[in-house]
């Protein structure tokens, strides 16, 4: 379940209310008049089944609550009510498998966002996958994977895509290659000083790499495995489920290439650059291919749902349904 609060201008609450209660997926509704201040109006909460957020948000953004009041919605840990479980269960569909599409567009709208944190955490991970490539550790590299932050831009990139979001798009990417030119730019002057200061005594990297040789080999099991990590990635992202999340983050090897990338260009090791070169942009276009195809199937199945239950938005068929005006977001 999770719990709807609302700050609802005194004109439109009974609208508001008929909206929640008309819907099998909302108990618990109780109404505060003139309790909220900025912005004022009537607090209005509500529990609403994860199954029904997307039609209670686009209901109720139509009556602009969005423009002139306010909407959260926050996850409901733990609820005992038989009231809760009725609406769960009059709500068409399962809970794990419903995807919130508004709280999806904000995250991704996040990740699309170049920022300090993204930036440092880049660097570390690719610093350390640079390390793995010296010294020839896996466990090295399952770190630098875990500590990558890039999939929060591919979604991005992948939720603007499904969603006719050019400007979300332009966001990510942009975000993805200053991201990736940093890392790779600090990590390269890193080897550098490594080397002239002796820390790195190797001309260039070995020939043979058992642990880490499949950095800078991709074969079609590269492209393959980063189709199935996309689609998880995504899967994950819309479930909640941030566990899964982090199997995909050890799934698939951009971090790594790009810190074989780096160490590959201060020891001019020129197959490793190619191969590095490719491996980065095989998982990269595998992520997005399979996390743009897996939001457009949940959407299918959003639509079908509506269909079936009859409760259908007016106008015509969204690209992804995100209620709410934010074409002004990128």
């Amino acid at each position: 379940m999770l719990h709807l609060r609302a700050i609802v201008p005194a004109d439109r609450t009974d609208r508001a209310c008929a909206v929640l209660a008309d819907h099998p997926g909302v108990t618990n509704l109780v109404v505060l008049p003139g309790a909220a201040r900025a912005p004022r109006g009537d607090l209005v909460t509500a529990d609403v089944a994860r199954e029904a957020a997307n039609e209670v948000l686009r209901d109720l953004c139509a009556l602009d609550l969005e423009r002139d009041g306010s909407l959260a919605l926050e996850e409901i840990d733990l609820s005992l009510s038989d009231a809760a479980e009725r609406a769960e269960a009059r709500a068409p569909g399962a809970g794990d498998d419903a995807v919130v599409w508004a709280q999806l567009d904000r995250e991704t709208a996040a990740g699309a966002e170049l920022t300090w944190s993204f930036v440092t955490f880049l660097v570390l991970a690719t610093l350390l996958a640079g390390i793995a490539a010296i010294i020839d550790s896996s466990i090295l590299v399952v770190g630098a994977m875990v500590v990558g932050p890039e999939f929060s831009a591919v979604a991005a990139v992948c939720f603007g895509i499904a969603a006719g979001r050019p400007r979300r798009v332009g966001a990510a990417l942009r975000t993805l290659a200053v991201g990736f030119a940093a890392a790779i730019a600090i990590a390269y002057v890193c080897t550098l000083l490594g080397r002239w200061t002796g820390l790195i005594e190797l001309s260039e990297l070995p020939a043979e790499r058992p642990q880490t040789a499949f950095i800078y080999s991709p074969d079609r099991w590269s492209f393959i495995v980063a189709l199935l990590a996309g689609a998880a990635g995504v899967l994950s992202m819309t479930s909640g489920k941030s566990a899964t999340l982090v199997g995909v983050f050890i799934s698939v090897t951009t971090v790594p290439a790009a810190g074989n990338l780096a160490v590959a260009l201060g020891l001019k090791h020129r197959s490793q650059i190619d191969g590095s070169l490719l491996q980065l942009g095989v998982n990269l276009a595998g992520m997005v291919i399979a996390g743009v195809l897996t939001l457009l199937v949940q959407r299918a199945v959003w639509w079908a749902v509506l269909r079936r239950t009859g409760r259908l938005p007016a106008g015509p068929r969204p690209a992804v349904p995100t209620p709410g005006r934010d074409a002004h977001r990128p």
